[in-house]
């Protein structure tokens, strides 16, 4: 279905600054040979200009790109990590936060309780 990103198995963060002027194919050389990913795996990829009110998202639907563009109309900017060296891996958690401004680490969130302690401690009481 058109846009429906949810389909998406990872996403990427391009961090840096990105030319805002790019459109599918240099989104799609800027993943292949700055990240080193095909642009065609199942990922959304996600970029920022220098004025951090813009934000592009680059996807494959299986039958061709969806480009997505995002402008804030708000005072507000989104908070994009700046190191251009660096690629990261968000959860969809992290992607909602950014959208609404909010910077990607929240120290004070609650953290994921993984499965293996609970286990574990099982194992003790039998």
């Amino acid at each position: 279905m058109l846009g429906d990103i949810t389909v998406a198995d990872e996403i990427y963060i391009v961090c840096g600054y990105t030319d805002m002027r790019r459109a599918i194919d240099g989104l799609c050389a800027i993943v292949q040979d700055k990240l080193h990913m095909d642009p065609r795996r199942s990922a959304l990829y996600l970029f920022c200009g220098k004025r951090c009110d813009r934000i592009k998202a680059l996807l494959w639907e299986g039958d061709g790109f969806l480009l997505l563009y995002k402008r804030m109309e708000a005072q507000g900017r989104f908070r994009w990590p700046r190191n251009s060296d660096e690629v990261k891996a968000l959860t969809w958690q992290q992607f909602d936060w950014l959208m609404s401004g909010l910077e990607i680490e929240q120290p004070k969130a609650f953290k994921a309780v993984s499965d293996a302690p609970a286990d574990s401690q099982k194992q003790r009481i039998a």
